[in-house]
């Protein structure tokens, strides 16, 4: 079995694309965790992922609607983009992304 390239991209107001990332390597998954300050840099990091072989990206519950349609309107067809839902995240002072970014 190929192992799956996965992306999971978190929004932290202070978080670094470019710093505030890990990999967690298992033999059928591996996974890139990036965290972002806001959705436009979370666009530049799953465009980054996908450069880099990642086919799936999972945004974090802080994500709403138009975070979502941004991210997946920067990989277009290049990876596939699902997304945990909280309608009031709890990082997040209890709002939406979609509130604050």
């Amino acid at each position: 079995m190929a192992t799956l390239k996965a992306g999971f991209i978190f929004v932290a107001p202070e978080a670094d694309y470019q710093k505030n990332r890990a990999v967690v390597d298992t033999p059928v998954v591996e996974l890139t965790v990036v965290g972002c300050k806001d959705y436009a840099t979370a666009a530049k990091a799953a465009k980054a992922l996908v450069d880099e072989g990642v086919g799936a990206i999972e945004l974090c519950g802080g994500f709403g609607i138009e975070g979502t349609a941004m991210v997946k309107k920067a990989v277009g067809d290049k990876a596939v983009v699902g997304v945990v839902r909280f309608d009031n995240h709890p990082g997040l002072g209890f709002k939406s992304g979609d509130e604050m970014f």
